[in-house]
C-alpha cells in the first residue's frame, strides 16, 4: 500500500480513491447519487447503512456492485420468517472425533447484506446486534471476532407490512445512516431500461483493497474537528428531545423519544467523512446539516399529533437545524 507524508496528502489520495469508486459503481447503478455517498460515506465511517426503498430500486445490486469495487469478502443472507440465528451466525456439530466443532456462518464477511431484514422475527434480527456493535459473535459461551472491516448494508420495503416485524429501536440505534432510496427520475429510469435489457451488463473493477480501507477508516477517525461543530452536533441531538430544557418546540409537539449519543458521535463522524470527500480537511456546521437526516431519521419517534397531522421526520429535522 502506498504511503503518505502528512494526513493532508493522505485526505487528497482519499478524495480520488472516492471520486474512482464512484464512477465504477456509477457503471452499473444509474442515479441515485446521494444513496451512493451515503453508503460510501458509513463504510469509511465504520457504521452500518439500512436502505430503506419500494421494490426495484436496486438496493440489492447496489451493495453487490460497492462490495464488488472494495474488493473485500461479501455475504448475502435472505431474510425470512423461518430463518434462525444459527443461519446468521454458524453452529456447532458434533465432529468425526466426537469433538463439538464451530461451523462459522455467512455474518464471518466483510460485507453483510441482510436482506429485506424485517421479514425476519425480533429473535433472528437480535442475531446480529453483538456482530454489529461489538464485531464479534458469541457461540457456546466462546467469543469469536469477526474480521475487519466489517459492514452490515440491510434493505427493507417500507410499504409491505404482511409477514414483516418492524426492527426494535435497540437495532435501529445501532445503524449509522437510514436511507432512503427515490424514484429515479425520467431520464435516468431511460437509463436503466436501456442497460439492463441488452443482455450486456458491466462489471466495475477493483479500486481499493482491504488495507486501504483500514486505513482510511483510521484516516477518518484522524481528523480534527473545532470545539464549535462539536458542540453544535450535541445541541442538535438534544434539541430532539422532548420535555428536556434544551428541547425545541418541534420536540415537545411532534416527538415521542429522542435521539440518544451515539446520534451526536455518528453526526461528528459523519460530519468529518462528508468533509473528506469534499476535499476539506476539517468538517464545519453544513457538513453536520449534510448527513444530519440520514442519522437522526431512524432515531426519533413521532407521536400521534405529528402523524395526524402529516408532519415527516425530514420535516422536524429542518426545523432543528433553523436558526442554528
Amino acid at each position: 500500500m502506498q504511503t503518505y507524508k502528512s494526513d493532508k496528502e493522505a485526505i487528497d489520495a482519499f478524495v480520488q480513491k472516492f471520486n474512482d469508486l464512484k464512477q465504477e459503481v456509477g457503471k452499473v447503478i444509474v442515479g441515485q447519487e446521494d444513496v451512493i455517498d451515503n453508503v460510501l460515506i458509513s463504510i469509511f465511517s465504520k457504521g452500518h447503512g439500512l436502505l430503506v426503498g419500494v421494490p426495484g430500486l436496486a438496493k440489492t445490486l447496489l451493495i453487490n456492485t460497492i462490495a464488488q469495487a472494495l474488493g473485500l469478502t461479501y455475504n448475502r443472507i435472505q431474510f425470512t420468517p423461518d430463518l434462525m440465528p444459527s443461519d446468521i451466525i454458524g453452529t456447532e456439530i458434533l465432529g468425526k472425533e466426537r469433538n463439538f466443532e464451530f461451523i462459522r456462518g455467512p455474518v464471518f464477511s466483510n460485507i453483510i447484506l441482510a436482506d429485506e431484514i424485517n421479514r425476519t422475527p425480533p429473535k433472528t434480527q437480535s442475531a446480529l446486534l453483538e456482530a454489529m456493535q461489538e464485531k464479534s459473535v458469541t457461540v457456546a459461551g466462546k467469543r469469536y471476532i469477526l474480521e475487519e472491516p466489517f459492514f452490515v448494508l440491510a434493505t427493507q420495503n417500507p410499504i409491505e407490512q404482511e409477514g414483516t416485524y418492524p426492527l426494535p429501536e435497540a437495532q435501529l440505534d445501532r445503524f449509522m445512516f437510514n436511507i432512503w432510496l427515490d424514484y429515479p427520475t425520467f431520464e435516468e429510469e431511460v437509463n436503466v431500461v436501456k442497460n439492463t435489457t441488452t443482455g450486456v451488463m458491466a462489471t466495475p473493477k477493483e479500486i481499493l483493497t482491504r488495507e486501504e480501507i483500514l486505513y482510511f477508516q483510521e484516516l477518518i477517525r484522524r481528523i480534527p474537528v473545532p470545539d464549535n461543530v462539536y458542540e453544535y452536533a450535541v445541541k442538535l441531538v438534544s434539541k430532539t428531545r422532548p420535555e428536556t430544557d434544551s428541547a425545541h418546540d418541534w420536540a415537545n409537539q411532534y416527538l415521542s423519544w429522542g435521539a440518544g449519543p451515539r446520534a451526536s458521535q455518528y453526526l461528528i463522524i459523519g460530519a468529518k467523512c462528508h468533509a473528506a470527500i469534499h476535499g476539506k480537511y476539517s468538517p464545519d456546521i453544513e457538513n453536520i446539516r449534510a448527513v444530519a437526516t440520514s442519522i437522526l431519521r431512524h432515531r426519533i419517534v413521532k407521536n400521534y399529533k405529528a402523524e395526524a397531522e402529516g408532519i415527516r421526520i425530514e420535516d422536524i429535522v429542518a426545523e432543528l437545524t433553523k436558526g442554528m
